[in-house]
Formats: C-alpha cells, sequence, structure tokens
C-alpha cells in the first residue's frame, strides 16, 4: 500500500495536468502525489502532504495498491507520469511494484525528489528521469537535514537527473555555485525556479532570477501551474 495525498473532494490526488515546473515544463501529465516528507519547508505549498499538526492525517493521506492507481492513468490518453509529494523516496520499497508495472505499461516517468535519500537500486531501472530539488538555507531546514553528500553524489553520477533549485534571493546563488562545484553537478542540468505561490511573485523575482541564469549558464524553470490557476491542489 501506498500513501497517497488526499484532496478536499476526498479522492486522491492523482489528476491529469501540464508539468508545470523543471526540464519537462508544459508536457501534458498524471500526476500522482505522495504523503510524508523528511523535510519542513517554510515555504512549502504541500504542507498539508506531512505537517500533520496542522493538517489532520485522515483528512489528507489515503492509502492504495499499485493497482488502485494504475486504475486512474490511462497510457492511451497521455504517456507521462511524474510521482511526487511530499518525499516520494521516504516510501521507495513501496514504489519498486507500482515503478515497474509503469514502466512496463510504457510511460515516461519522472520521479521529484528533495535528493537527501539514496535510491534503491530496484527502483532506478524504472525511472525515467529524477527532477532532484535540493533545499538550501532559505527553507529553512537544517543542513544536516537537507544536504546528505551520499545521496548528492548518487543523483549527481545518474545521467537522466536534473537538479532544480528553489530561490528566493538573489544571495541564494553564491549557495547554488557552492553546491554545484562541491558535488560536480553538470551546469546544464541545474534548473533555478522562483519561489512563491501567487503569479504577481512568480513574475516579480523571474525578472532578476533570468538574468542570474543567463550570467551562470543555469536553465529557467517556471512554476507554469501557478501563473495559470495559483495555488490550487490537483492543478
Amino acid at each position: 500500500m501506498i500513501k497517497i495525498s488526499k484532496m478536499s473532494s476526498q479522492n486522491p490526488e492523482i489528476f491529469h495536468s501540464i508539468q508545470g515546473e523543471g526540464i519537462n515544463s508544459g508536457e501534458p501529465s498524471y500526476f500522482i502525489r505522495l504523503s510524508t516528507c523528511n523535510l519542513a519547508c517554510v515555504w512549502c505549498d504541500t504542507k498539508y502532504t506531512w505537517d500533520f499538526k496542522q493538517f489532520n492525517y485522515g483528512d489528507h493521506v489515503i492509502e492504495l495498491t499499485d493497482k488502485e492507481i494504475l486504475s486512474r492513468i490511462d497510457s492511451s490518453f497521455c504517456n507521462h507520469v511524474v510521482i511526487t509529494g511530499g518525499e516520494p523516496l521516504l516510501q521507495q520499497k513501496e514504489l519498486i511494484s507500482l515503478a515497474s508495472e509503469i514502466y512496463r505499461l510504457g510511460f515516461f516517468c519522472e520521479l521529484e525528489t528533495n535528493g537527501t535519500i539514496e535510491p534503491d537500486p530496484l527502483i532506478i531501472p524504472y525511472i525515467s528521469q529524477w527532477n532532484v530539488s535540493p533545499k538550501l538555507s532559505n527553507s529553512g531546514n537544517k543542513i544536516v537535514s537537507r544536504e546528505i553528500p551520499s545521496a548528492y553524489k548518487s543523483f549527481s553520477s545518474m545521467s537522466n537527473s536534473y537538479f532544480k533549485f528553489v530561490v528566493s534571493y538573489p544571495q541564494d546563488i553564491e549557495e547554488i555555485l557552492t553546491l554545484s562545484s562541491k558535488y560536480d553537478l553538470d551546469t546544464d542540468k541545474i534548473l533555478l525556479m522562483p519561489e512563491g505561490t501567487d503569479g504577481d511573485e512568480i513574475i516579480n523575482k523571474s525578472r532578476w532570477l533570468v538574468d542570474l541564469c543567463t550570467k551562470y549558464g543555469f536553465r529557467y524553470s517556471p512554476r507554469l501551474h501557478i501563473l495559470l490557476w495559483g495555488n490550487i491542489q490537483g492543478m
């Protein structure tokens, strides 16, 4: 059984939309949002997946089998799946069979992770792309929690990993440059994304963030879903 986020409608948060972030922005995709996380980012826009002091666990988590999850995605309609969270790799043992079936059905499968947990070798063959979003000091997490060298090295060694940093302030670039050098990250696989949960904030930060991207050779990542719909669950 896999812990899935539950929407206000009481349906599992498995939905069809476009990928709003990262290298595949704009790609029609099925999203499978898992519950629980090992970090606590101050600006997190999905706190209902892990902050069970603020959100009632029973109201926001549902456990489903692989079959129940797969029944909600249609390979004839869309061939792209994004497993997101929360932190999916907290449930990677349970995810191995689901990921293998998604792979068997011919889906391109992205897995989004905060990059603090090394992936199990048994799941690696089934993930088409790793969307690694390492957290900076702006997240409010202690460095011993957010920077795990062995995990960084594991993801940086895989050719299908991309590193997306959430940027709150221009000075965050110094931390990104340090991490990029320390873990030998490929510049072309680093994306900078503005932190924010409303369109005006995203646009305002994007103006100076794009300048940083062009200066250092990093890619820019939008938050298309925020620009189009705002911070709405299941979009």
